[in-house]
């Protein structure tokens, strides 16, 4: 299955900024028509769907092994230390991906600003530190004469 078929958490999200479906934003992608929001947003949920479809999984598995009519003689303390960590490292990566992609929706510029920050309307200001002094011999190398 391809992860534009996976659900995602943030999907009803994306469709509210973006004004389409999934699907849709995807095709968009793909005909070269998306800006880099989309693009962004569009990576961060692909990561998101990966996650939260391993979050998932895991936690079917240890629903499964661990039923009130299951058999004792299959569980494993190995087997579940191994999924609590797998568990922990997916909801990780899952918080990850949402809190960047509710980043990305939070501060995207408006639909109609959008066209105007690409052709280099709006005025950007970059404030940078000045280079530090550079140590009088920074870079050289002694080089042993025989």
């Amino acid at each position: 299955m391809s992860v534009i078929d996976k659900p995602s958490s943030r999907d009803a999200a994306l469709k509210e900024a973006f004004g389409a479906e999934v699907a849709e934003l995807y095709t968009q992608a793909a005909r070269g028509e998306a800006n880099a929001e989309l693009q962004r947003a569009l990576e961060l949920r692909s990561f998101l769907a990966i996650a939260e479809e391993q979050v998932a999984r895991v936690r079917d598995r240890v629903h499964s092994a661990t039923e009130p009519d299951g058999d004792m003689d299959d569980l494993s303390a190995e087997g579940l230390r191994w999924d609590a960590d797998w568990l922990d490292a997916a909801l990780a990566g899952r918080d990850d991906c949402t809190a960047a992609l509710d980043e990305v929706l939070r501060t995207m510029s408006a639909p109609n600003q959008v066209a105007a920050s690409r052709a280099g309307l709006s005025p950007k200001i970059a404030a940078t530190a000045p280079p530090a002094p550079a140590a009088s011999r920074a870079g050289a190398v002694r080089i042993r004469r025989p």
